[in-house]
């Protein structure tokens, strides 16, 4: 294929087929066919592991006599609760287990594959157990992990994605420092490909965070793993700003040295190495201020959208009055209950200090000084707005009485439904719309004889003034109307006193 290098993309086929090979002894375990007294198959791999495991524990309590006996009592008191075997079973799964990991003749496993790399046929050698003492008296062999069985035992362990593009990073460094150019240029993709995968990552994080906020335990654990991601990439960009030094630091080495001319290819990688590495960071330097966006604005908003649906969902009549009544509560726990609902005590009290405080003092002036509130100018009274929302107000009230003649003006929902059966719904998606019937809901009753000389001067005017001598009363009803994305408000039921006569 063009453009690709073969022989890069075969390097290092040796080491990562040994990597493989380590895991032959829990293959051949896996085929092996053992059954307890009940006829229940036995995890064999998994007895391997847990070999693996209790080797490696040993070693790191410095116990070095470890051998068959202390292994089969270890499996037995693992999986006792599981198989029904004897005594003896334990012991001989045990040798086993010990045989698969290190042959009886004591030499090393040894795997053979097709080398790629050279195109011959090869052979590798590994050694997973060791032995590390023997008792005379007892005739008894002691073993340990050797570092082959380390390497395995370590491959086992999950190591984070996350962690995957600072272990790039010391990677890079090191083949910087061994003037591996080419190898560095390629281990520069591969953390590009770490930065796109964590991208993906944190847009799955702020879904998730977006979408999983139940509880205050919750908020907590979301807000301290983006502390944790933002200080373990905070430590990355400080890593990738010492790697683009100490390019620059090679480049100017190389053009010193006039590398550039006597080995172009070399100085080549390394001006391609500077270009790639300064588009990795500033890919990464992106995420850096998506995770503080996250931390600052995404779980605030989470938090807020948590604190006001506990708002909603609470009910007084039925968390307060009727835990009170249905109990029913002593005095104490009643005083307990209700604390959070009581104001705070106030005394009104005069302070002596109060004649050392500043004075409003007035000038004497020939005639009256004005102390009230500076009056609304007759310039106001023509405003173009204030003129445009006086008759949008008029229209509305003669649609509604419109509505209500017609039996459709009962509840607000009703005159809204309307509103849509009449090709007038663009009336409800105006905010004038809610703002006239709060201000009616705040003035309600609207009592025959309220409309005056002085009401035509007010926003409320000319649409009051339709009413006549009918009496307009509006209550608050149950439920939230939302029509619309950007207005709600609640339901209202709306009477006409009078009203039989008048729109009959």
């Amino acid at each position: 294929m063009e453009g690709l290098d073969v022989n890069e993309l075969t390097r290092g086929y040796r080491e990562r087929i040994r990597r493989l090979a380590l895991f032959e002894p829990l293959h051949v375990l896996e085929r092996k066919r053992e059954e307890d007294l009940e006829g229940k198959s036995i995890d064999m791999k998994g007895f391997g592991l847990l070999t693996l495991l209790f080797f490696f524990e040993q070693k790191l309590m410095r116990q070095s006599k470890t051998g068959v006996k202390q292994l089969a009592a270890f499996l037995k008191s693992v999986s006792e609760q599981r198989y029904l075997l004897p005594e003896e079973k334990y012991e001989v799964l045990a040798r086993s287990i010990i045989q698969t990991f290190r042959p009886t003749d004591g030499k090393k496993r040894r795997y053979s594959y097709y080398d790629w790399e050279v195109n011959e046929e090869q052979s590798i050698e590994y050694s997973i157990l060791k032995a590390n003492n023997f008792d005379i008296k007892t005739n008894t062999q002691y073993y340990t992990l050797d570092e082959d069985g380390l390497e395995l035992l370590f491959a086992t362990k999950e190591f984070y994605s996350e962690f995957q593009l600072s272990i790039n990073q010391l990677i890079l460094r090191r083949q910087l420092e061994k003037g591996e150019f080419k190898g560095a240029l390629r281990q520069i993709n591969e953390m590009r490909i770490d930065v796109e995968t964590l991208e993906e990552r944190m847009i799955r994080l702020k879904h998730e965070i977006q979408r999983s906020i139940v509880s205050e335990e919750t908020f907590e654990r979301y807000k301290q793993l983006l502390e944790d991601i933002y200080e373990r990439l905070a430590r990355e960009d400080e890593e990738f700003k010492e790697l683009r030094l100490f390019v620059k630091e090679t480049r100017e080495r190389l053009y010193s040295q006039d590398v550039h001319q006597k080995e172009r290819q070399t100085y080549g990688y390394v001006l391609k190495i500077n270009r790639e590495l300064e588009a990795v960071h500033y890919d990464h330097s992106r995420l850096l201020d998506q995770t503080l966006t996250l931390k600052n604005t995404t779980l605030i908003t989470a938090q807020e959208s948590l604190y006001f649906t506990g708002i909603h969902s609470f009910n007084f009549d039925q968390d307060i009055v009727s835990h009170i009544v249905s109990g029913p509560l002593p005095v104490e726990a009643m005083k307990g209950v209700l604390h959070p609902f009581l104001q705070v005590e106030e005394n009104e009290r005069w302070s002596p200090l109060a004649v050392l405080a500043e004075q409003n003092i007035t000038e004497e002036r020939e005639g009256k000084v004005d102390q009230g509130f500076i009056e609304v100018g007759d310039e106001q009274t023509y405003n173009p707005h204030r003129q445009w929302l006086t008759q949008k107000y008029k229209e509305l009230m003669e649609l509604f009485l419109q509505a209500y003649g017609e039996q459709k003006g009962s509840t607000l929902s009703a005159f809204m439904n309307f509103l849509f059966e009449n090709d007038q719904a663009v009336v409800y998606e105006q905010r004038y719309f809610y703002d006239f019937w709060l201000i009616l809901h705040q003035r309600s009753p609207i009592i025959q004889g309220d409309v005056d000389e002085q009401e035509g001067k007010t926003l409320l005017g000319d649409a009051l003034a339709l009413i006549g001598d009918l009496t307009l009363i509006i209550k608050e009803g149950k439920g939230i109307i939302q029509k619309v994305d950007r207005y709600s408000i609640q339901e209202m039921i709306i009477e006409m006193e009078g009203a039989e006569d008048e729109l009959s």
